[in-house]
């Protein structure tokens, strides 16, 4: 049996288990999968166990304080600088970023084409992978923050000139007026408990022709409300959340997945958020 998990501190309540096992039963795969609760103090000393693993993710505080501690990193984990899954074969650990494709593949199943006007609100670790994936498929970027993140909006600004030498623009929410051709939202603004918040007004959501939220919980924030009600295509973040877990084991065990396999895993874990 191969033995994969999930590091990170505090794990609480994770849905990791759940989608890796159904992703393993897709493909007939021996498996187990479990979370590996471990303080950022110790993640030095206990990084030997995660090695002895065939693979594990990685999540909040590890994504950066991991790199270090690995022999190589892909390309996309190179240019966020964050890690969420790790492969560990003959002897050699590779860090990878499989969100980004969870992500792009989340769009795909939406019919959301990353084109055009983009705006992104937030600057936090997740949005910063969804700054660059942006900039990467060639839409031009608008940053929209609390006036309290500029420095941050400003920081990931920064990064992207200087490693993918394009510009983005740094804005205020309260200064958001264009109309845009895809609205994201990598913010918590919206997410259980506070289920009334939304990140944007409505009349503001309303001149966006899609729209991306982040969140899950709950499946249906007051943005993805707006978004329907305009008649704009939307995805919240479970599918996201599905399709980094389905790429990782695509990397750890050489498997694919079709959009019908990662849909009916998505069923099965709103079934059990629900729960």
């Amino acid at each position: 049996m191969k033995n994969f998990g999930l590091t990170g501190y505090p794990l609480g309540h994770s849905m990791s288990p759940v989608i890796h096992r159904e992703l393993f039963k897709i493909n007939g795969i021996d498996a187990d999968y479990n979370l590996k609760e471990i303080n950022p103090d110790n993640l030095v000393e206990d990084i030997s166990k995660l090695k002895e693993l065939n693979g594990f993710n990685v999540t909040i505080p590890h994504k950066t304080t991991v790199i270090p501690l690995l022999d190589k990193l892909s390309d996309r984990a190179e240019l966020f600088g964050a890690v969420n899954t790790v492969d560990n074969k003959d002897g050699i650990s590779t860090g990878y970023n499989t969100d980004c494709f969870g992500f792009l593949r989340a769009l795909e199943m939406a019919g959301i084409e990353l084109k055009g006007k983009v705006l992104l609100c937030g600057s936090g670790g997740v949005s910063r992978m969804f700054a660059f994936e942006s900039v990467l498929a060639g839409a031009e970027l608008t940053i929209a923050v609390r006036n309290t993140d500029i420095d941050s909006g400003n920081q990931i600004k920064k990064e992207i000139a200087d490693k993918l030498n394009k510009d983005v623009k740094v804005i205020p929410l309260d200064e958001v007026n264009d109309e845009y051709d895809v609205l994201i939202n990598g913010t918590p603004v919206g997410m259980h408990p506070n289920t009334e918040a939304c990140v944007l007004p409505k009349d503001k959501v309303q001149k966006c022709h899609a729209v991306f939220d982040a969140i899950y919980n709950p499946m249906e924030t007051l943005l993805i409300k707006y978004a329907k009600k305009c008649g704009a295509k939307y995805s919240n973040g479970l599918p996201m959340l599905v399709w980094q877990a389905a790429v990782a084991q695509e990397i750890w065990l050489g498997v694919k997945f079709s959009m019908e396999q990662v849909q009916s895993v998505i069923e099965i874990t709103e079934r059990e958020l629900n729960k």
